[in-house]
């Protein structure tokens, strides 16, 4: 559920940098709660090259925050407050 939250947040700052693929995959699995397997079905592709995709959305996620620590930027401001 952390992670869940983690990433959403991140989708959040981060989402108009990744590519039209990468946010429908990643909002239909994690806001609409679609399975690997239906996302598969949906948009005529494998289920492991859905897999990768998520995989490497949540890479970029992470390596934007990594660089540019908008996420933690926000945090520290929300507790400052």
């Amino acid at each position: 559920m952390k992670e869940l939250v983690y990433y959403t947040m991140l989708y959040d700052i981060y989402g108009s940098l990744l590519t039209e693929k990468q946010k429908e995959y990643f909002e239909e699995y994690y806001f609409k709660n679609l399975s690997l397997s239906e996302l598969a079905s949906k948009y005529n592709i494998s289920r492991n090259a859905i897999h990768k995709q998520l995989k490497e959305t949540l890479k970029r996620l992470d390596n934007y925050e990594s660089n540019l620590k908008l996420a933690l930027k926000n945090e520290m401001l929300e507790n400052i407050i």
